[in-house]
């Protein structure tokens, strides 16, 4: 019914008055959702059920969140991170309107191909802000379409204050990094990396070692647990915590 109702949508309106709508439009429907099973970590809603997708992962009804939004909206309080200046690259709309309305924090979204809501289109190899101004970056699910990550990895570190914290994710493979630019083609792509436009794979090993390289402390924070819980969390997710 969900999938049916937002294919919809999305035919009989413009795009930009579904995304100005979608939160009235969202919160609406939220309605047939009522209940205390689940809880949403970014809108902070509790309903009966979430969505379930066609790939399995849980869909908040009031905000459309996905397991990955709640998982880090979870760390950034339990880690106390939310202060400061925030810059966010290609943020879903339900964090985008979350952190936009956050207290405390100055919000720096980025999109550079513009497919989601910012406020900015920062090219990750040039950052166009000054050396050691960002207190938090959200790096989730970037890196692996950047042909040169060595010279991402290192603005991202530049731009960060010392001090500062970074959340970095992108897909994970056992082993090493496995990248090979003369593979273009987006058959190809999708066979070896997963998708049509990423250019590798890593391993968190190798990723971890860039980082290093670049002069960033990491941790690694692995979930392997059961975690289909009460905040539909994904079972298996790992993110890097960076320190400059």
């Amino acid at each position: 019914m969900y999938l049916f109702l937002k294919k919809i949508v999305k035919k009989i309106f413009p795009q930009k008055l579904v995304f100005r709508s979608e939160p009235f439009l969202r919160k609406a429907y939220s309605f047939f959702f009522r209940g205390n099973k689940y809880h949403c970590t970014v809108c902070e809603g509790s309903f009966s059920r979430f969505i379930k997708l066609q790939n399995g992962e849980l869909l908040c009804v009031r905000c459309g969140s996905l397991p990955r939004d709640r998982r880090l909206c979870d760390l950034l309080v339990k880690e106390n991170l939310l202060q400061g200046r925030m810059l966010d690259f290609s943020p879903s709309r339900a964090l985008y309107r979350k952190f936009k309305q956050t207290p405390g924090i100055e919000y720096f979204s980025s999109d550079f191909a513009n497919e989601f809501i910012s406020d900015y289109q920062f090219d990750v190899t040039a950052i166009k802000l000054q050396d050691n101004f960002i207190d938090l970056i959200i790096c989730y699910h970037i890196l692996e379409h950047i042909p040169d990550d060595r010279k991402a990895i290192a603005e991202l570190f530049r731009v960060l204050k010392p001090g500062g914290n970074m959340l970095l994710q992108t897909p994970f493979r056992e082993g090493e990094i496995f990248e090979d630019f003369t593979i273009t083609k987006e058959d190809e792509r999708i066979k070896y990396f997963g998708q049509q436009d990423h250019v590798r794979i890593y391993s968190f090993e190798g990723i971890s070692e860039r980082l290093s390289l670049a002069g960033f402390t990491v941790k690694v924070l692995q979930f392997d647990e059961l975690l289909l819980n009460s905040s539909g969390f994904n079972e298996k997710e790992i993110v890097l915590h960076c320190k400059k």
